[in-house]
This record gives C-alpha cells, sequence and structure tokens, in this order.
C-alpha cells in the first residue's frame, strides 16, 4: 500500500519533461519545420554549400559597400565644409585676372585697341540681357538650375561620347556642369604664385585640365559653393570670369570687344555668338573667323529653339541675321602701332601692370584705314602674285604726332614685326635733303651753283672713292636745287664736302636721325641706316619750319580708376636746327622734285606737294618720303632678307604707294599751300653765287672744311660771290664815307 493517502507530485513533473520538444538550434526560426535530413553523397548538400558561400559573400560585401560609402561620405563632407570655410564672399570672385589690361584710345576717344585681358565691369546673372543667360544654360548647362553641382547623368553621358569616339573615358567631353567650370575658373581656390608657375599660362592650364584626380577635386569644390552660393550668384561669377578670346574676360568685356554694346543689351544672334566662344575661345573669335563663330553661334540659337528659349519668329530672325563685329571690332586698327605703344611704355604700366590703364593717342582711324587701303591697293594691282617683298608706311602730324602706322602688308596682326620701327635699313637719297639743309642755313640759295661732273675723293684708310649718278650722265654746273630734284649724287657729295661732313652729321642728328651716321663722305648719299619712323619723324622738322620734332603716339596716361592722369605725351617739336628761311628755301626745292625731278609720281591733284625718293645700293630698299601742308608720311618697301627688288626704285612703287595713301587722306580736305619760300626772296639779290670751296691737294687727308677732287687732280678754288648792283652801291656809299 505504498500509494495510500499521499499525492503523486513527482508524476506530474514527469509528464511535463517528457512531453517537452528538444530545444530549436538558434540559427532556426521560432516556428519553420525540422530541416528534412539529406543524406551524405546527395547533391543537395552542394547547393546548399554554394547557397550559404553566396550569402556569406554578399553579407561581407554589402558590408564592405556601405561602410566604404560612410567613409567616402565623411571624407566628401568634410572636403566639402572644408573648401566652404575658405570661400569669400561672391563679389570678391568676379574678376579673378592676375594683371591688369590697357585700353588704348584714338585721337577721338573711341577704343581701338586692347592689350592684356580686359575686364569691362561687374555684371551679375540678374542684369546680363536674358538671352544671353538663357544661351549660356542651353549651351552649357540645361539642368543648371536643378542639379546640386554635380550632374551623374552629364558624366555619364559625358563617358558614353568620349568611348564612342575613340577616347579616355574622361578625355574630351567632361560632363561638366556651370559650376564645376566654375571650381576650374577658380583653380580650386588655389591662388596664382609667380615662384611656383613659370608663366601664368602653365598655371592655368593646370586649372584646367582634367582626369579623374581633378574630377575627384572639383565635386566637393562644387557642393561648397553650391551650399555657399546663390545659383545666380555662382552664374555671376561665370559670366565675369570666363574667358571668350582676343584678350576679353568675362561676357561685359567680349560684348564690348566685340560688338561695342553691354552684355545687358546683346540680341539673341550677339548673345549665341558669345555663348558659342565658351567651347574654344581663340578658335571661334570673331576675330579670327567670322564665317566660323557665326555657324557655331547658328547652332547655339538651334539650342535655344530646341529648349523653348526662343520662338518660332525670334529663331527665324535671328538665324536670317547673324551678328557681326563692330566697326572698331572688324577694323582691328593700328596693330602695328598699338605694339609700338606697348614697347615705349614702362613694364609697370604695360605688359607687367596690376591696374587697369587707359591710354589716349593720337591715332586717327581714317588715316590708319587710308594707309592699309593704299598698301592693299598697290600690291594688288601692281605687285605681281606672291612676291614676298614688304612694304612699311607711318603718317604723321608736322608736331611729330603719329596718326598711322602699318609696319607690314598684313595689318591685322599683333606682336609682329614692325617694318616701321624695328626694321634699321640704309636710307639712301632720303638722307639728301640733310645735306642741302646745312648747306642752306650756311647762307646758300636754291640757285645756287654747284658742278655735276665726275668726282673721285681719296678717302684715308680706304682710298680713291668715284661716286656714279643713277643716269651715268653729267650736268655741269647746275642750281642746287636742280641738284636735289633730280638726285644728282655728285652734286650732293660736292655740297656736303664743301658745308664740312661734320655740319651734315650734326643737322641730320639734330631732326632725329638717331642712328650712327658714317664718317666717311658717303654719308651724304644715304649709307647710313634708320628706320621709317625716324626718317618721317626727320621730314616733320623740315615741314614746321626747321624744328627737330621726336615721333609720339601717346598724348595720356592714366589708371581706369583715376581721373587724373599719370603722364603726358613724351614727344612732339624740339629745338631748332635749321632756320625757318632755310627750311622754307629747302621745302620749295623738294616740292621742286615732284613738279620736275624724280618724285613726279607722288603729285596729288588740288595739293601741293613736297616730297624725296631714295633707292640704296642694288636697290635693296625703295623709299619715299614727303609732305602736305596737312601731314607728312613715309613709305619704304624692300625684302625681308635684304635682297634686291626687281625694277623698284623709290621714285616708283613706293611714290605710288605714297599718292595713294595721301589722296585718301586729302579726300574733302580743304588744300592748303605749302609753308615754302618764294623764288623772288632769293633770286636777282646775290643768289646765283657759286658754292664756296676750298684749295686742298688730291690724296691730301679730308679736311672737315670740304673738298673737291675731279679725276684725281688738284681741288678747284672757290669761285668769289659774284658782284651785284646792291654790292656797288654799297661800296660807292662805304668810299664816301671814308
Amino acid at each position: 500500500m505504498a500509494q495510500t493517502g499521499g499525492r503523486r507530485g513527482p508524476l506530474v513533473a514527469e509528464r511535463r519533461y517528457a512531453a517537452t520538444k528538444p530545444a530549436a538550434p538558434k540559427s532556426e526560426p521560432p516556428n519553420k519545420p525540422a530541416r528534412k535530413q539529406t543524406p551524405p553523397g546527395r547533391r543537395g548538400g552542394l547547393a546548399g554549400l554554394i547557397t550559404g558561400l553566396v550569402h556569406l559573400l554578399w553579407r561581407v560585401l554589402w558590408g564592405a559597400v556601405w561602410r566604404a560609402t560612410a567613409v567616402v561620405a565623411l571624407i566628401l563632407g568634410a572636403a566639402t565644409w572644408y573648401f566652404y570655410a575658405q570661400l569669400p564672399e561672391y563679389t570678391a570672385l568676379l574678376d579673378g585676372r592676375n594683371r591688369g589690361s590697357v585700353t588704348m584710345l584714338d585721337r577721338n576717344g573711341d577704343v581701338f585697341a586692347w592689350r592684356g585681358e580686359t575686364y569691362g565691369g561687374k555684371i551679375t546673372a540678374d542684369s546680363v540681357s536674358p538671352d544671353l543667360r538663357n544661351a549660356i544654360i542651353a549651351t552649357e548647362d540645361r539642368r543648371f538650375y536643378h542639379h546640386f553641382g554635380v550632374s551623374p547623368r552629364g558624366i555619364a553621358s559625358a563617358i558614353r561620347i568620349n568611348l564612342s569616339e575613340g577616347r579616355g573615358p574622361l578625355e574630351g567631353n567632361g560632363g561638366s556642369t556651370i559650376t564645376q567650370q566654375v571650381a576650374k575658373l577658380l583653380c580650386l581656390g588655389v591662388p596664382f604664385d609667380p615662384h611656383s608657375w613659370k608663366t601664368e599660362a602653365d598655371y592655368e592650364n593646370d586649372c584646367r585640365s582634367g582626369g579623374i584626380k581633378r574630377k575627384v577635386k572639383e565635386i566637393p569644390y562644387a557642393l561648397a559653393m553650391e551650399l555657399k552660393y546663390s545659383k545666380n550668384q555662382i552664374l555671376s561669377i561665370y559670366l565675369n570670369r570666363a574667358y571668350l578670346g582676343a584678350g576679353a574676360r568675362g561676357f561685359e568685356a567680349a560684348a564690348q570687344r566685340y560688338f561695342g554694346v553691354s552684355a545687358k543689351v546683346v540680341t539673341p544672334q550677339q548673345a549665341a555668338m558669345l555663348a558659342g566662344l565658351l567651347k574654344a575661345p581663340s578658335t571661334y573669335a570673331p576675330t579670327t573667323d567670322l564665317k566660323r563663330s557665326q555657324e557655331r553661334a547658328g547652332m547655339v540659337l538651334a539650342l535655344m529653339h530646341e529648349e523653348g528659349l526662343l520662338t518660332n519668329r525670334q529663331w527665324e530672325e535671328a538665324r536670317a541675321n547673324p551678328a557681326t563685329l563692330s566697326d572698331a571690332a572688324q577694323a582691328r586698327a593700328g596693330g602695328y602701332f598699338a605694339d609700338w605703344l606697348m614697347d615705349s611704355l614702362p613694364d609697370f604700366l604695360s605688359k607687367g601692370t596690376t591696374e587697369d590703364v587707359i591710354v589716349e593717342t593720337t591715332l586717327d582711324q581714317h588715316l590708319q584705314s587710308a594707309a592699309e587701303e593704299a598698301l592693299r591697293a598697290v600690291f594688288d594691282n601692281k605687285v605681281k602674285d606672291g612676291s614676298a617683298a614688304e612694304a612699311a608706311i607711318v603718317v604723321m602730324s608736322s608736331d611729330g604726332a603719329v596718326r598711322a602706322m602699318v609696319g607690314g602688308r598684313k595689318s591685322k596682326v599683333s606682336g609682329a614685326f614692325n617694318r616701321a620701327t624695328q626694321a634699321k635699313r640704309q636710307t639712301g637719297s632720303t638722307f639728301k635733303p640733310f645735306v642741302y639743309a646745312a648747306a642752306l642755313d650756311m647762307g646758300w640759295t636754291p640757285d645756287t651753283t654747284i658742278e655735276d661732273a665726275p668726282l673721285t675723293i681719296n678717302v684715308k684708310g680706304s682710298g680713291p672713292w668715284s661716286p656714279k649718278n643713277y643716269t651715268k650722265d653729267y650736268l655741269g654746273p647746275i642750281p642746287l636745287w636742280r641738284a636735289l630734284a633730280n638726285s644728282i649724287n655728285t652734286a650732293t657729295v660736292r655740297v656736303a664736302m664743301s658745308v664740312g661732313l661734320d655740319a651734315v652729321r650734326q643737322v641730320a642728328t639734330d631732326f632725329g636721325f638717331a642712328s650712327d651716321l658714317a664718317q666717311g663722305p658717303a654719308v651724304a648719299l644715304g649709307v647710313s641706316e634708320s628706320t621709317l619712323l625716324e626718317m618721317t619723324g626727320a621730314y616733320a622738322g623740315i615741314l614746321n619750319g626747321g624744328s627737330s620734332v621726336k615721333p609720339y603716339g601717346l598724348t595720356e596716361l592714366r589708371l581706369k580708376s583715376d581721373i587724373d592722369p599719370l603722364f603726358g605725351a613724351d614727344g612732339g617739336i624740339g629745338e631748332r636746327v635749321i632756320s625757318e628761311k632755310a627750311a622754307r628755301e629747302l621745302v620749295w626745292m623738294m616740292h621742286q622734285g615732284v613738279e620736275q625731278g624724280t618724285s613726279r609720281r607722288a603729285r596729288l591733284d588740288g595739293h601741293e606737294v613736297a616730297g624725296k625718293t631714295g633707292t640704296t645700293q642694288a636697290a635693296r630698299d625703295a623709299w619715299f618720303i614727303g609732305f602736305t601742308a596737312d601731314y607728312v608720311a613715309g613709305v619704304w618697301m624692300g625684302y625681308d632678307d635684304n635682297r634686291p627688288l626687281a625694277g623698284v626704285t623709290g621714285g616708283g612703287l613706293p611714290a605710288e604707294i605714297w599718292r595713294e595713301v595721301m589722296t585718301r587722306v586729302e579726300k574733302g580736305m580743304p588744300s592748303n599751300p605749302l609753308p615754302m619760300a618764294d623764288p623772288s626772296e632769293w633770286r636777282g639779290m646775290g643768289g646765283d653765287n657759286a658754292y664756296p670751296g676750298e684749295s686742298w691737294q688730291s690724296g691730301d687727308p679730308i679736311p672737315e672744311g670740304g673738298v673737291e677732287v675731279v679725276n684725281g687732280q688738284l681741288v678747284k678754288p672757290a669761285q668769289p660771290k659774284k658782284e651785284t648792283l646792291g654790292d656797288k652801291i654799297n661800296d660807292l656809299l662805304h668810299s664816301l664815307t671814308q
């Protein structure tokens, strides 16, 4: 009776324990059925292994990806914050030039040339023409107002295009947004350091370089700008800093440069041309190739129309009337003149200026165009095709103010070799007026008799020298004016030797002949070298009455931000060289050269002309320099390699070029008389005297006082001055008073 009167608690415990199921593995879900056991060796085990491995790899990869993403996000965020903290107010970024510019104004105050990168002034996305803003958006970044600074879609599209065209993924199209382009323009905030870069161009090329490394840097900088600035502020930076060719930095400068208007009022076709420059400014600049620039603008107009930014009527009208250059931009006047002027300025105000400089000049764009057109007309009609001959022209006022300058046949250039100012060539017979100027200043008259006959001079250290006339003929005794008008060599040498070579050299130097002059008697025939600018300036001294001039092109220089000039003209009329009487007589003699001498081809209908031809040995250089009462003009013609010209003398093509220039210059101007003497001022008053000479033995050193040797014989003694009726009366009165 083991169970009588007691509970069976342990049985309950045993029942609960027996009913309890084994605990499920921790990896299994709570109510998941027990896995069916697969006998060893079946394929299900391999599939399970593969599945397990896939799950494992996925979990490892996913973990790595989100961790890497988190790290990249942290780095990107830190870099963005770093750039954000360094970004200044957007207004400080509008003018990003490291150097200033030089703007040149002609004598009427109109712009004709720029040097350096010009900045037209601050403009904003709100102030520019809506057509310009739309053209830029349509061309460069259609989703500009909708992305956050970087466009993955744009980058992917650019990679696809680059690969399809056989380039690397980031070579060519970069898919950059306007924000990223601004990041490049700002060089990611790295300023130019002249100690780190050889040139500013190297620095800017590095800023604009592509590649993955550059893209990686651009992204946080672009994001920082999007956080710091509004969309319109970013666009404003772009509008002010983009380079648009021809030295124009920013759309305001470009609009003024190409069209002569502000970026605030450009038309759709002008806006399209400006926006089209962003792809390749130097290539598409309208001053380089207007037709190519217009074709590019047509593509931009099509994009604007496609985006709904132009109506059908606006698009058709813009296509029918493409943008053209302003008169000033089309002329591009004074390239050589501007280069010459820049070379005359101090470097800190020209090439190395950090300020914007305004230079008022003497250039006359009408005269400049006249000179260029005349040169082109003569070479087109009178010079054989393919000729490599060159020419140069200088036009100036009698005070030395340069009004026009052409330094070569290609006039629309900048930085080219300037034959008007840089080429030193023998002057030939254009030097002869200085010989006669010295004689006239000593009291000779245009009617003074000089011998035209064979001449031999024994030059110490060189031996006998026998100058020849161009025609090989000799006229015997002739008046001084005819010797100059017909450019007689032997007579000119006789005059030079008689007045003294030192006197001739002094007169030429005082008139502005800056080069070293030859020491021997050949100096009288122009064997010394000079530039066309110097020679034209020396002739200006003859026109103005005998005072020297220093050619100049600058009248005033000031900083753009200032009203008062820093300095004014460094040139003009200087000291007197010969008497006004001598100058007026010399003008008359040179006028005879045009009327009946070697300069006849330079005649102008309705205007008095004086001038002188010049042809050097073997016709390597041909000159004509002459003047009316209004202007002096000089023309040089020759080859750069100094080979002889074929059939060209100073009285030929150079005189014709001169006439073509001055015909255009004087068109519509009143006919003013030359400031020349009247023959009655010296004729009948003892002015027909022979030249004063000195006795000298053949073979002796040349005395400075003057010499003459005829055929190696003794010098002919000086002829006494002829006694006039006035002299006899004076002698009688003198005797009566004794």
